[in-house]
């Protein structure tokens, strides 16, 4: 596999371009360079900024004698699909060493705080409701690339970061946007303020040649992204351990300024944050939680996973007890006092049921009253993140319609906050593209031939041994893998003498499903720690304990309950072992079969780094192996 170094930037150059004085060829050039690779076509704004802005910023660099620092447009951010408008790469003048100076460029000509809150800003004309700060948005984006570019992990004063808002001629109109603590990765020039903005250019690049410090950037690899549970701790109880980004930044925010104004205001707000698999949701759930925390407000965590509750409370509650206390389950507020809480955060929104009775509730609740209007009652501001194709199971309700219809009948805003970036699957947004359409999830595109990324691989395999040894092979390199595969099989419990049964069966080759209970058998972890600890590799996850976690190397054994016809997949109800689904009265075949590409989907984008797929079914490895290739390794 390539350096993702190869694909993190649409076009290398310098302001000695000639280009920048025909900006429509430069444009012209992005939108070729886009469409390679990405698939896709930058619309009227984004084409609109990159007519305007990138000629400003090069004419700076001109005056300022610096022709010869390298440009990096649209770079690419690793392991995510964010973009920042342009890196520098040069030079310090004064040391020497590789220097490297993030530029965020608005063609604002002003710009306000938003209800007097400085982190967001309301934008004259501009549509789509309040703005991140773009001192922030770029502070964000120097803390991600030091994080995550392991060329710069031990030069903490590589990078520097800066807002050119090249058509604010008058600073006063934007006096807001510094009232956010300006630093060396968050500074802020307006076109009145050129000289300036030209001195501290110069203060960080020299005028010599930047092309060694771009490649250093471009061929460093990247750092393996910190899972989100590892560090649950110390994101709840001290400090944030992730650099948010774009409209993960901005989610947070505007949840903050939603709780200050639901308190000044004596109101009530539904906030509903959406985006697919590793988009940052979880991410932003803990920054919400641990940050409402520090300010005493009163804030819970909920989820409907049973895996992803307990070892949220597990590792975020390792050393202090009292912790755990913030994690609880979505069917624990029928008793809620209304509006008890500041802030309820809802993390896998989407796995909301219809209502919270089971076989335990007591006879006073049961009411049947719905799910979701325990959850609403329960806090001043709700907040729901969600992906509404992670719905996998008979009666999971959490879907944006229905979390909007419900707030607005009984006469609640909402606001609705989608997510744009991508996390997981090496922030291959293709992947995730390719995955929906093979699996018939995209209404108006059919699967298509999968090609390359170099952000993310994806093997086909023709037997379960051979998945097994390519995922022991990437654990060999340091990397952690798991196995899992669709509900195809029945999942015994363990034999008196403490041994798990080998339940998934192909062949020759049998390995037992993950532990079903909160207890360890042999070598076993519990199952809400598969995904996590030692000794879950011996095991095959289910979709129940690998929703909501992510692991470097995927392994999919697609069951016979997914088969490949024709041109496209088709379900079989009477090969799915899911006790869930066996009742035709509750769940009809097209849910069944909704609900099974679901599962499929999710199993299949667990991935950071890659993906080893094998299909029971010979008709379905033939395609797959048409789809992709065969040899991705």
């Amino acid at each position: 596999m390539l350096p993702w170094g190869y694909v993190l930037t649409l076009l290398r150059t310098t302001a000695a371009d000639p280009r920048f004085d025909q900006p429509e060829s430069l444009v012209e050039q992005l939108l070729e360079q886009m469409l390679f690779a990405t698939g896709s076509r930058a619309g009227p704004a984004e084409q609109k900024s990159w007519l305007r802005s990138l000629p400003a910023l090069a004419a700076e660099l001109r005056e300022a004698d610096l022709c010869d620092v390298e440009m990096l447009l649209e770079y690419r951010m690793p392991l995510t699909s964010q973009r920042a408008d342009v890196v520098l790469a040069g030079v310090h003048p004064d040391s020497g060493a590789p220097s490297y100076v993030v530029v965020e460029l608005k063609q604002w000509s002003a710009a306000y705080a938003f209800e007097e809150d400085s982190n967001l800003v309301d934008v004259p004309g501009m549509p789509g409701g309040p703005k991140l700060n773009p001192i922030l948005q770029v502070r964000g984006y120097c803390d991600y690339i030091s994080d995550f570019a392991r060329a710069l992990e031990d030069q903490p004063d590589a990078l520097a970061g800066v807002a050119y808002l090249h058509n604010a001629v008058d600073p006063a109109l934007v006096a807001d946007l510094r009232r956010v603590p300006i630093t060396t990765s968050g500074q802020l020039f307006t076109a009145a303020e050129r000289d300036g903005f030209q001195r501290f250019l110069r203060s960080r690049l020299a005028s010599s040649s930047g092309r060694a410090s771009a490649d250093l950037l471009l061929k460093s690899h990247a750092a393996p992204s910190r899972q989100l549970l590892k560090v649950a701790a110390d994101e709840v109880k001290n400090r944030s351990q992730f650099h948010l980004l774009g409209n993960q930044q901005l989610a947070v925010d505007l949840v903050l300024h939603q709780v200050e104004q639901a308190r000044v205001s004596d109101s009530k707000r539904v906030i509903v944050v959406s985006g697919g698999p590793g988009s940052g949701k979880s991410v932003i759930a803990l920054e919400l939680l641990g940050e409402l925390a520090r300010q005493g407000r009163s804030v819970i965590h909920a989820t409907g996973s049973r895996s992803f509750t307990q070892t949220l409370r597990k590792v975020a509650g390792h050393r202090a007890p009292r912790v755990q206390k913030l994690f609880k389950y979505f069917n624990q507020f029928m008793a809620a006092e209304v509006n008890g809480l500041d802030v309820l955060i809802m993390d896998e929104a989407h796995r909301i049921r219809e209502t919270s009775v089971d076989r335990y509730t007591r006879a006073e609740f049961r009411t049947g009253r719905p799910q979701i209007d325990e959850l609403i009652d329960a806090a001043r501001v709700p907040v729901f993140l969600l992906d509404e194709h992670q719905v996998v199971r008979p009666g999971e309700m959490g879907s944006l319609s229905q979390i909007t219809g419900f707030a607005k009948s009984r006469g609640l805003e909402v606001i609705h906050v989608p997510i744009d970036a991508q996390f997981r699957c090496g922030g291959s947004e293709e992947y995730l593209q390719w995955v929906q359409r093979l699996l018939g999830l995209d209404e108006t595109n059919g699967p298509v031939t999968w090609s390359p990324d170099p952000a993310f691989a994806i093997e086909i395999v023709d037997s379960p041994w051979e998945l097994e040894r390519r995922l022991e092979e990437k654990m060999a390199d340091g990397y952690s893998a798991r196995m899992t595969a669709g509900y195809c099989w029945p999942w015994s419990d363990p034999t008196k003498d403490g041994e798990l049964i080998a339940d998934v069966s192909v062949g020759d080759w049998a390995r037992p499903w993950n532990v079903k209970g909160d207890r360890r058998v042999g070598d076993a972890p519990p199952a809400a720690m598969w995904a996590t600890v030692e000794g879950g590799f011996g095991q095959v996850g289910c979709i129940y304990t690998a929703q909501g976690f992510e692991y470097d190397w995927n392994g999919v054994i697609i069951g016979p309950d997914l088969l490949w016809r024709d041109d496209g997949f088709i379900t079989d109800r009477g090969a799915n072992r899911d006790p869930d689904f066996k009742n035709s009265t509750k769940v009809s075949d097209l849910r069944f079969d909704r609900l099974v590409r679901n599962v499929y989907k999710v199993l299949l984008t667990r991935g950071m780094v890659g993906t080893v797929i094998y299909a029971t079914d010979p008709e379905t490895r033939d395609a797959l192996h048409r789809l992709v290739g065969r040899d991705e390794s």
